[in-house]
């Protein structure tokens, strides 16, 4: 349409210039001694515009030359950064195929290209990574800190990632406490700092975070519980050293974490270790009024051997006392009679253990069982008895 506006403007100036020039007798002279020139107004005319439209196109010619070089190194950059492009989402695409050669070839030819040059070097210290060449993951963290600070926060979770899977802990530690103490916490960053954590021991620091985490649905409540539970143990298993300490740390634990029966039956035996039977004894007893576990009853059953006599047999019909209690609503219940049959011993109350332990052994055949039958036969002189006690255990192996 454009072209079809301007074909009739040209005509229309075409027309105009013939009717002036039919109309007009002006003329133009040029004398230059000896020389003289006489031409029409309208040929001027006519001969300055050509003049002009020569002199307009050979400044653009020259114009467009001149400017060749730099268009020449524009294209070949544009080409170069193409290229760039090109190989880093090709690196981006072997990388998560698994493969890492390739991956680390591309992301050079990224880098070298200048596209994102800082993803490009943590890109290739990556796959440098998986490939198991850590001179050459060295070498590319160390460009990619050089890249700028827009990329800092992805190096130190790369430098996190990379020390994790080393099992390098403190240098993970160190990455991301850094960090931290710098931006906001991420989800993210906080999973690689509970992992991190849990590796270097810091179980103040995971019991911190997995409640935190617990609380903003970032992990599982299982993985949540799991891990407070084993941050729990390991602090009660430092403060073992001394009683008081133990007894202060486990007066710490939330009520809620204090009736788990793993947790219970670990504390109780520390307890119990530490010449703190009493204590043992109350942590099993209200984690089984809240929850009744065959593990929890097993170890109400065990008392320490470092025990006086007296302080054993006291302790022991303390015991007794509560389980005969629980035995009126679960009198066939096997862990339980076994349990109480054990603690007759300790109580050296020889028929009612003998009982409780048959009783139990009538309801569940235990190897644990048998083998206190046949100690106690030893004990009582009865020989024969413990024997084919012993051969019935034994058959169980």
């Amino acid at each position: 349409m454009r072209s079809l506006l301007w074909l009739l403007a040209l005509f229309a100036a075409a027309v105009a210039l013939a009717i002036v020039g039919r109309n007009d007798t002006g003329y133009v002279l040029f004398v230059y001694p000896p020389y003289r020139v006489e031409m029409s107004m309208v040929l001027f005319a006519v001969g300055c515009v050509l003049a002009f439209v020569a002199v307009y196109g050979a400044a653009r010619l020259l114009s467009r030359a001149l400017e060749l070089p730099a268009q020449v190194r524009a294209y070949r950059l544009r080409k170069r950064g193409e290229r760039a492009q090109g190989a880093f989402a090709a690196a981006l695409h072997a990388y998560y195929e698994g493969r890492y050669a390739r991956a680390a070839k591309d992301a050079e030819l990224a880098y070298e290209g200048g596209a994102a040059p800082g993803l490009s070097a943590l890109l290739a210290a990556r796959a440098a990574h998986q490939l198991r060449d850590f001179p050459r993951r060295s070498l590319w963290l160390e460009r990619a800190e050089r890249a700028g600070a827009e990329i800092q926060t992805a190096l130190a979770v790369t430098r996190a990632e990379l020390a994790l899977e080393e099992r390098d802990y403190a240098t993970a530690r160190e990455a991301l406490h850094g960090m931290h103490g710098s931006g906001p916490k991420h989800i993210a960053t906080l999973r690689l700092l509970l992992r991190a954590e849990r590796g270097a021991g810091a179980w103040e620091e995971v019991l911190r975070l997995a409640t935190q985490l617990a609380k903003r649905d970032a992990i599982s409540p299982a993985l949540a519980e799991e891990y407070r539970t084993q941050a729990t143990l390991e602090l009660l298993k430092s403060a073992a050293g001394s009683a008081a300490d133990f007894e202060r740390r486990w007066r710490n634990v939330p009520a809620e974490d204090q009736v788990k029966p793993r947790l219970a039956a670990a504390a109780a035996r520390e307890a119990a270790e530490l010449g703190r039977p009493a204590l043992a004894r109350e942590i099993l007893e209200r984690a089984l009024a809240r929850e009744w576990s065959a593990d929890l009853v097993a170890a109400y059953g065990e008392l320490p051997g470092s025990l006086e006599p007296a302080a054993r047999q006291a302790e022991a019909r303390a015991r007794i006392e509560r389980a005969e209690a629980w035995l009126r609503s679960r009198s066939r219940d096997a862990q339980l009679l076994a349990a109480l049959g054990t603690l007759c011993v300790d109580a050296e109350l020889w028929g009612k253990a003998a009982s409780f332990l048959e009783a139990s052994l009538s309801f569940e055949e235990t190897r644990a069982a048998r083998l206190q039958l046949a100690r106690l036969a030893e004990r009582l002189g009865r020989a024969s008895e413990a024997q084919a006690h012993f051969r019935r255990a034994a058959e169980q192996v």
